[in-house]
C-alpha cells in the first residue's frame, strides 16, 4: 500500500472514550478521518485529537438534517468517497485492502454494503445474523431519507437503523468490519430500549414505511414481510441461530440470536401497547371507559407517540438541549 487511500473516514461520537483509540488506530492508512463530536464530556475529543484525527463538533438542533446527512454535507471533507465507521467498530485489515484497491482501480458502483461481525463475551462471533449496512458511499450521489420521527420523545439526533437512497446501484465488499462495544452491558440494554422505542413509535404511526426508503431488492420484500408476520421475534432467533448456524459459535451465538429476538418482541410488545391506549384514549373521550383509565388520558392525547413509558430512566432521553447519539 503506497500512498494514502482517497477516502474520508468519518467517526460520530459522543462519550465515546471507551471505544475511540481503537477505533481510529486501524485508520491511518485513510487520506483523512473526520470525528464528528457531539458535545462529549468525557475526553473523546481529545483523545481522538491526539491520535491525529481531525474534529469537529456537532450539536443537533433537533430538526433535519440529522448527524449523518450533516456529515455528508460538511466543507471539511477533502474526498467525495466517504467511510462511515461508528466508534464501537474496528475496521480489519483485510477492510483496508479491499478499499485500497477499489479505490485504485475505479469503483463500479456510487456505494458499497459491508458486514459488521459483533464480539458477544469476549468471542468474535463467525456465525449468525450478520450486521449489513451501506458504509462506504460516494457523498454526492447518496443522502439519507427524511424519516417522520421528530415527534418521539426518545428520538436523538443520528439516523435510525435505515439506510441511505443511492443513485444507480450498491455494491458489496467481502472484508468486514468487528463491531465490538467496549461499554457496560447496561449500555446495550439502554441504546436497544431507545431503538425500540424509536421503531414500535414508527410502527404505531404509520411512519415505518419510511425505514425501507434506501431498501431495495429482496431485501427491502423481505423486511415489508417481516414487519407483517406474527411471531417474528421467534423467526429472527431460529434465522440467526439455526439458518445462519450461530448454534456454533457456542453460548455466544445463542445469547446473539436471544438478543435479536429479545428486540424485535420489545418493538412488537411496545407497539402493541401503544395502540391498546391510543384505542383506551379514544373509547375514554366517548365516555364509554372505566374511569380507572383516565390517568393515563392526558398523557396518551398529548401524542401519537409518548414519551417512553418502558423506563422510568431519564438517562439519554432528548430534550431540547441535549445532542444525544
Amino acid at each position: 500500500m503506497g500512498s494514502a487511500i482517497p477516502v474520508s473516514v468519518i467517526v460520530m461520537t459522543r462519550n465515546e472514550v471507551a471505544n475511540i483509540a481503537r477505533c481510529l488506530a486501524p485508520l491511518s492508512a485513510f487520506a483523512q478521518v473526520l470525528v464528528v463530536d457531539s458535545d462529549s464530556h468525557d475526553g473523546t475529543a481529545t483523545i481522538a485529537a491526539a491520535r491525529g484525527a481531525e474534529v469537529v463538533n456537532f450539536h443537533w438542533n433537533g430538526a433535519y438534517p440529522k448527524k449523518k446527512q450533516w456529515c455528508l454535507s460538511h466543507p471539511s471533507l477533502r474526498h467525495d468517497w466517504v467511510l462511515f465507521v461508528d466508534a464501537d467498530e474496528c475496521i480489519t485489515p483485510q477492510l483496508v485492502a479491499e478499499i485500497d484497491d477499489l479505490m485504485r482501480s475505479g469503483p463500479s458502483h456510487n456505494a458499497y454494503w459491508v458486514n459488521s461481525r459483533p464480539v458477544w463475551l469476549g468471542r468474535l462471533l463467525r456465525h449468525g445474523t450478520p450486521y449489513r449496512k451501506i458504509a462506504l458511499l460516494h457523498r454526492r450521489r447518496s443522502r439519507f431519507p427524511i424519516c417522520p420521527d421528530l415527534h418521539v420523545s426518545r428520538m436523538w439526533e443520528v439516523e435510525g437503523h435505515y439506510q441511505p437512497m443511492v443513485e444507480g446501484q450498491t455494491g458489496r465488499l467481502s472484508a468486514t468490519l468487528i463491531h465490538a462495544d467496549a461499554k457496560p452491558l447496561a449500555d446495550w440494554f439502554d441504546r436497544h430500549n431507545r431503538y425500540s422505542d424509536w421503531e414500535a413509535a414508527l410502527a404505531n404511526d404509520g411512519g415505518a414505511s419510511a425505514l425501507l426508503a434506501g431498501e431495495r431488492g429482496l431485501r427491502r420484500v423481505a423486511k415489508q414481510v417481516l414487519a407483517r408476520l406474527p411471531g417474528r421475534p421467534l423467526l429472527a432467533f431460529l434465522h440467526a441461530y439455526l439458518w445462519h448456524l450461530g448454534f456454533l459459535d457456542g453460548k455466544a451465538g445463542l445469547h446473539h440470536a436471544l438478543s435479536r429476538a429479545f428486540y424485535y418482541w420489545s418493538i412488537d410488545l411496545k407497539r402493541d401497547w401503544l395502540a391498546a391506549r391510543m384505542t383506551a384514549s379514544q373509547t375514554e373521550t366517548t365516555g364509554t371507559l372505566l374511569s380507572d383509565t383516565r390517568d393515563h388520558t392526558a398523557f396518551v392525547l398529548s401524542s401519537g407517540s409518548p414519551a417512553s413509558v418502558f423506563t422510568n430512566s431519564n438517562v439519554r432521553r432528548r430534550t431540547d438541549s441535549s445532542g444525544i447519539r
